[in-house]
């Protein structure tokens, strides 16, 4: 077998990358490489068209295994087990406790108890709460406005008096007072207070080593627009800021960076997001080892991750699930330690029953189908996924220093550094949006044209979310989602039809076969993503019959649809029929633009148009 092995590959000689450069370069035919193949990332990276095994040389980590220092390769050794996590919403802490019950009998194995209201949880609080859960099988999790330091010191009574090995327990508080910070900006006391709470809470499960009590919510970063380095720079350089801060009030590294866990969002960047998470526990290991930790095990990264609400819908909401499947994909072969799927409804209402079961098979369906718990690291050794981890790690280590020159986190945080990046970023992802260089499906291209939302949408959902408190010290993060203008946009229609005639884009295709239909599909689109009725016709022999049909139709907006010559000849005679009783547009962006605006046709759509700007002034044009 070995010797047909050996005869095969003999036939098949190598080939140097000179070579398929060589051949890349033939094939373009004068066309520039990086501008038609080089992919160019909002993280700033340079992505290529292909990779080679020369590529990995420079890269130092790779003799690494899995579990083995700096972690890049995950923190297990022999599988890539992760937790299946879905929260609860804590209104009543009997009923909490039994949907708790119904996840773990359904394949759920880590809780996150979300508390709505300011909750000051006793003992007895969680003999309910927790009431028939084996907390030696199952991870537990607080998170939401329970009051953190009273919640962790009554769970370490709780064990206590349930006999159970602390040792076994795994859990967590979700204190994230510099997090909070961030989004507040200012503390509902002082610094010092937070960091004797976290030193307090460290203290008081000493015990129950598998106990988190300081978390990063890297997530908030994601979540307001950032890019894939920007989240995980600005998350170490918070973490690094906990580690600082606690050390220096005399706790041990050792015992800070063992209580640590960050909660990370993950984007529909399928493999640079797999790239991050291995780049993440890469620097955070080395971070850590600066401290000189007595055991290279304080190195290891805990992170959860989350599906990410930047790139979620209102508007056809069963995309989210499509979006999410691919994210936790990344998440679960990037080595995450456990993640939540947010259900695909989470943006505007409270979940379903039906919306938590689809959450929580998308993860059980990638562990008992696919087998993606199985194997540890299976990205390792692709060239493009380990060159994607050196550029992320190599970025976002710069990004960190620059950060720490500026005397870390909350000094940069209060300088507003942090906070003019992340806008900076987000409006260059709204303006790709807008432009439709970066889609959103189902809402900047390609709509559902029979959507329509009838029931009224709180506002809110509509607009990013401000926690700033009075007097804030700072101008804060503030999350939102990339499809929140569009949504806008459309609702606003829907709402102005309950009361009047919902607007019809009609496409009148004339001429040229395929370039008509091109355009009419393009222009259907176009004008569905406002929520404006649209009609499509198979074609017209005449600008009159056609204009004759739109009337019928009683159309607002009348498309013309052609192909560039016959524009200079047909655009004017359709122009000057409708004289002035619709809005008449062009489809595309032919050369006589300048000819035929002289004769004062003003409106035309094409690939390069701001979709969200022209809705906009056709929705003005429109009195909507």
């Amino acid at each position: 077998m070995a010797e047909k092995y050996n005869k095969l590959f003999n036939e098949f000689p190598p080939v140097s990358t000179q070579q398929w450069m060589d051949k890349v370069t033939a094939d373009l035919k004068g066309a520039d490489f990086n501008r038609r193949l080089v992919w160019k990332t909002n993280e700033g990276i340079d992505v290529q068209p292909f990779y080679r095994e020369e590529d990995l040389e420079k890269l130092d980590y790779l003799n690494s295994l899995p579990g083995e220092f700096p972690f890049v390769r995950g923190n297990k050794k022999n599988s890539n087990e992760w937790l299946v996590r879905q929260s609860i919403q804590v209104n009543d802490l009997a009923e909490a406790n039994k949907k708790a019950l119904t996840y773990l009998m359904k394949g759920v194995d880590s809780l996150a108890f979300v508390f709505v209201e300011a909750t000051e949880l006793s003992v007895v609080d969680l003999a309910v709460l927790l009431n028939d859960i084996q907390l030696d099988a199952v991870e537990v999790n607080f998170a939401g406005n329970c009051c953190s330091r009273k919640v962790t010191e009554a769970f370490a009574a709780f064990v206590k008096q349930g006999n159970w090995d602390p040792k076994s327990i795994r859990a967590s508080v979700e204190y994230d007072p510099f997090g909070k910070y961030a989004l507040y900006g200012k503390f509902r006391k002082n610094q010092e207070h937070v960091v004797e709470n976290a030193i307090k809470m460290i203290q008081s499960t000493s015990e129950l080593s598998k106990f988190k009590t300081l978390a990063v919510n890297g997530k908030n970063f994601g979540n307001a627009g950032s890019s894939i380095v920007q989240e995980l720079a600005y998350s170490l350089a918070q973490g690094a800021e906990y580690l600082t801060t606690l050390t220096e009030q005399g706790l041990e590294i050792d015992t800070v960076a063992k209580k640590m866990k960050f909660n990370l969002s993950i984007s529909a960047n399928y493999f640079l997001e797999i790239a991050k998470l291995r780049a993440a526990r890469l620097l955070w290991a080395q971070i850590v080892k600066a401290y000189n930790p007595e055991c290279e095990c304080s190195c290891k990264m805990t992170i959860h991750a989350e599906t990410g609400s930047w790139n979620k819908t209102v508007y056809d909401p069963y995309v989210n699930a499509l979006r999410t499947q691919t994210e936790a994909m990344s998440a679960s072969l990037g080595g995450v330690d456990s993640m939540t799927i947010l259900p695909l409804n989470a943006i505007y209402e409270n979940s379903t029953e039906f919306s938590d079961r689809i959450a929580r098979n998308q993860q059980l369906l990638l562990k008992e189908e696919s087998n993606f718990n199985k194997i540890a690291d299976p990205g390792a050794g692709s060239y493009y996924i380990e060159e994607l981890t050196a550029s992320i790690a190599d970025q976002a280590w710069k990004l960190f220093l620059e950060i720490q020159e500026k005397g870390g986190f909350m000094a940069a945080l209060r300088e507003g550094f942090i906070q003019a990046e992340i806008k900076k970023m987000a409006a260059k992802r709204d303006m790709n949006i807008a432009t439709r260089r970066e889609n959103l499906l189902g809402t900047n291209q390609f709509p559902n044209f029979n959507e329509k939302l009838d029931q009224e949408v709180n506002a809110s959902v509509f607009a990013p979310v401000d926690l700033t408190l009075e007097d804030a010290e700072f101008e804060t993060l503030k999350p939102y989602r990339g499809a929140q203008a569009f949504e806008t946009l459309r609702y606003k229609t829907d709402v102005y039809a309950r009361t009047n005639k919902r607007p019809l884009a009609f496409m009148m295709p004339i001429g040229n076969l395929n370039m008509r239909k091109a355009r009419a599909q393009f222009a259907c689109n176009f004008f569905a993503v406002a929520g404006f009725d649209v009609l499509d016709n198979n074609g017209f022999e005449t600008v009159e019959e056609g204009w004759k049909a739109a009337q019928e139709a009683d159309a607002q907006i009348v498309v013309i649809c052609s192909s560039d010559d016959e524009y200079t000849a047909l655009a004017p005679a359709a122009f000057e029929a409708i004289a002035g009783k619709a809005i008449f547009v062009v489809a595309g962006a032919p050369a006589s633009t300048d000819e035929l605006k002289a004769k004062g046709i003003a409106n035309y759509i094409n690939v390069k148009s701001n979709l969200l700007a022209e809705l906009k002034q056709y929705q003005s044009l429109l009195n909507i």
